[in-house]
C-alpha cells in the first residue's frame, strides 16, 4: 500500500508548492524529502507544467515592475532567471527523493525546451523567456536534460497520471494536440474516453478548474487547481483506491 500526493500544474507557483509539500508531510522545513518519501511509502506526482507564469500580473510581480513587457529583454531575462533558480531548488528535492517524486512532462515544459509552439497566457502574453532567439535565457543544460527525462505518464496500481488526458494523443504535444478541441474539453464533453484506457482511475491537469474536479461516474480527476491551494491525496494498492481533496489552510 502506498500514499500518493498528486499536485496540479505549477506554472511557477513555487511558494504554494512548498507549502503543499510540507502540509502533506512530503518535505521538511529545509525543503528536503521526508523519510516516507525517500523510502517510497509516500509517492509524490506533479502533473506537469513547471514553467511559465499564468498571467501578466505574476510576471510583473516576479520581475519587479508595474506592467510586464516581454519585448524588454531585461524583463524577459529576469523572468527566466527567477524560474531557473526555483527549478534548481526543486530539482534538488526530486533528486534526493530516490525516484519517489515523479514529474510528468507538460506541454509548457516541452515548449520551454523546443520552442516549437508559441504558447501564451489567457491574456495573449507570449512565453518567450526561455527562447534566446527572442531575447530570453536558455534553460541550463542540467535543467534541460532533467526536464527532457520527464515521463509522459506514470501508473501506480493501475491508476494513471498524465498531463492533459488519458489517451496517447493527449500526451504528445504536436499539431493534433494544439488543434483538437478534445484536448481541453474531453473531461466535460466526452468523459467516457477514459474508459478506453482500462485503468481504474485517472489523474490529469492542463485545464484549470475552479477547484479539483472529480468525476466519480467515469473514474477520473482534473487537478489543475493550485491557484485554489488544492491537491489530491490517494491511498492505493491493488484492491484499494481511496482519494480525498486537500486544501491549504
Amino acid at each position: 500500500m502506498i500514499k500518493v500526493v498528486a499536485i496540479g500544474d505549477v506554472h511557477g507557483s513555487w511558494a504554494t508548492v512548498w507549502r503543499i509539500l510540507k502540509a502533506a508531510s512530503a518535505a521538511n522545513d529545509q525543503g528536503e524529502p521526508t523519510p516516507p518519501v525517500v523510502e517510497g511509502r509516500l509517492q509524490v506526482v506533479f502533473i506537469g507544467d513547471l514553467v511559465h507564469y499564468k498571467d501578466a500580473a505574476t510576471y510583473a510581480d516576479v520581475v519587479g515592475v508595474d506592467d510586464y513587457d516581454p519585448s524588454d529583454e531585461g524583463q524577459l531575462k529576469r523572468a527566466a532567471k527567477a524560474q531557473i533558480r526555483e527549478l534548481y531548488r526543486f530539482k534538488h528535492y526530486v533528486d534526493a527523493a530516490a525516484g519517489n517524486v515523479t514529474v510528468i512532462l507538460g506541454n509548457h515544459d516541452e515548449s520551454a525546451l523546443t520552442h516549437e509552439y508559441i504558447l501564451r497566457t489567457r491574456e495573449g502574453l507570449k512565453h518567450d523567456e526561455f527562447n534566446v532567439n527572442k531575447g530570453g535565457v536558455a534553460l541550463p543544460e542540467a535543467l534541460a536534460n532533467w526536464m527532457e527525462s520527464f515521463p509522459r505518464e506514470r501508473i501506480f496500481h493501475n491508476v494513471q497520471f498524465a498531463h492533459a488526458g488519458p489517451l496517447p494523443g493527449m500526451q504528445h504535444f504536436d499539431d493534433f494536440f494544439y488543434n483538437d478541441s478534445d484536448t481541453k474539453t474531453w473531461w466535460q464533453e466526452k468523459p467516457w474516453l477514459f474508459e478506453q484506457t482500462k485503468h481504474r482511475f485517472g489523474i490529469y491537469g492542463h485545464t484549470p478548474t475552479e477547484g479539483i474536479y472529480i468525476d466519480d461516474e467515469h473514474h477520473f480527476a482534473m487537478i489543475d487547481a493550485l491557484a485554489h491551494g488544492q491537491y489530491l491525496e490517494m491511498i492505493l494498492d491493488d484492491d484499494r483506491l481511496d482519494y480525498r481533496v486537500m486544501r491549504l489552510s
